[in-house]
Parts: C-alpha cells; structure tokens; sequence
C-alpha cells in the first residue's frame, strides 16, 4: 500500500518552505522568530512558545512570544535566571519537566511562577550551531504531559531554522558579524518595544494587539518593521490598532 501523508507532515512541510522563504538577504530577524514561535504552537500540539536568544555577554533577552502569559514567565525567566530555558542555554541540551507544579526544588522561583500562569509542562530546545549555543527555545503546555520523539525532533528541527536564521548560514563562522546580527535584532527590539507601548497606550489596546498591528503595517507596505516601529517612536507615524 502507498504512503499516505498525514496533515500534520504536510503542515510542517509548508512551514519549513515558508520559513526556507523568508531566509532572504536582510530579513527581518523579528519577524521570522515571530512566525516560528507560532508554527511551534501549530505543529506541536503547545499551548504557548517563547525565544530567547543572547546577546555577546551572554545575558539572554525574548525575541518571540506568543501571548501576553508566556512572555510574563520568559521575562520572569530571564529575571530570576532559573528556569528551563535557563539551563538549556548554558548546557547546549533539550531540558523537559512534564510537571512544574513539582518542580520548586529545581527552579523555586521559576516554577511556581509558570505553575500559576497555568503551565503544567515546558520544554526548551537550545538554538545552537556546532559548540556554539545562542540561545533557546520554549514550548509550554496546560496539560502535565511529555513531548513524544517526533515531536522532540520536529522542534530541534524548528529550532535549528531559527540558529540558521540568526547566523545568516554564510556568517556561521563569521564570529564579528554574529556579534553585529545580535545587537540589532536586539536593537530592532527594543525599537519595537517602544513603538508597541506607544501603539497600546494611544488606542487604548493591549500589547499583543499594537504587535500585531505593526507586523500588519510593516508586511503592508512591505518595509521592515524595525524601520516602522522607528517611525513611530519618532512620531513621523500613527499606527492605528484596529
């Protein structure tokens, strides 16, 4: 009898095509992470999914979330320096717990905190190119239940997407321009940052949603959303949120 191809193998195809897409000279590092953290909820079955990624001294700093709840406990994460995502960083290996709520002597700060915000398991996958770790990725689930070997292998293989995306593959070994990569995405964040509070407290909406509008701008007109955010930290530029 013939193969047949389930939905989900055919979801993850198409994902890492669009991914493979948007590997484009001078992408837009944000974005990309954005839509990973995302397609990691769809595929794998998470409720919620974080990126962290290190700058050159190795301080980490969230690059993706996807929701208000788990950028509160990655920020809380990073805050604390304890955690999963923590510990993957500085192992270079997968680290699971399928029950925070009993994992206050491992991290009793953190996992009280994530246990509360309704997170029964989490699961980090380091972002890492030969002995190089750049930083991690976080999948987090209501229900207290293990990752099953295919979907472990499916979020390395997320996960090795975005370590290629931050190294620009041509620069892997480029240790200068890695550093450069770095700092601006994490310089285009922090302009995002402003330009969603700016966004949020002018309409009155939340975070998640003045994100999401300025995504939508940027994608519109087809300018970088580091650039559109600067506008409207700027003032040159208003963003409504509907």
């Amino acid at each position: 009898m013939p193969e047949t191809t389930s939905p989900q193998d055919v979801h993850l195809a198409s994902t890492l095509v669009e991914l493979a897409d948007n590997l484009v000279e001078d992408f837009d590092v944000v974005d990309l992470m954005a839509l990973l953290t995302e397609r990691c909820v769809e595929l794998l079955g998470a409720d919620a999914a974080g990126l962290l990624l290190a700058d050159p001294a190795g301080n980490l700093h969230l690059m993706a979330a996807t929701s208000a709840a788990i950028e509160t406990v990655e920020l809380f994460q990073i805050q604390s320096d304890e955690g999963p995502c923590r510990d993957c960083f500085h192992t270079g290996r997968r680290v699971s717990t399928t029950n925070l709520a009993d994992d206050a002597d491992r991290w009793p700060r953190f996992a009280p905190v994530a246990a509360a915000a309704g997170f029964g398991a989490a699961h980090a996958i380091p972002l890492r190119l030969r002995g190089q770790v750049l930083g991690a990725m976080n999948l987090f689930q209501t229900d207290a239940v293990p990752l099953g070997a295919k979907s472990i292998a499916t979020a390395q293989a997320l996960a090795d997407v975005a370590t290629i995306a931050v190294l620009q593959s041509r620069a892997a070994e480029d240790a200068h321009r890695v550093t450069d990569q770095l700092q601006h995405a994490l310089d285009t964040l922090i302009s995002i940052e402003q330009a969603t509070g700016i966004i949020a407290e002018r309409h009155g909406c939340t975070i998640a949603v003045a994100f999401s509008r300025l995504r939508g701008v940027s994608r519109e007109r087809r300018q970088r959303m580091g650039h559109i955010a600067q506008m409207v930290v700027a003032g040159d530029m208003d963003v409504g949120a509907s």
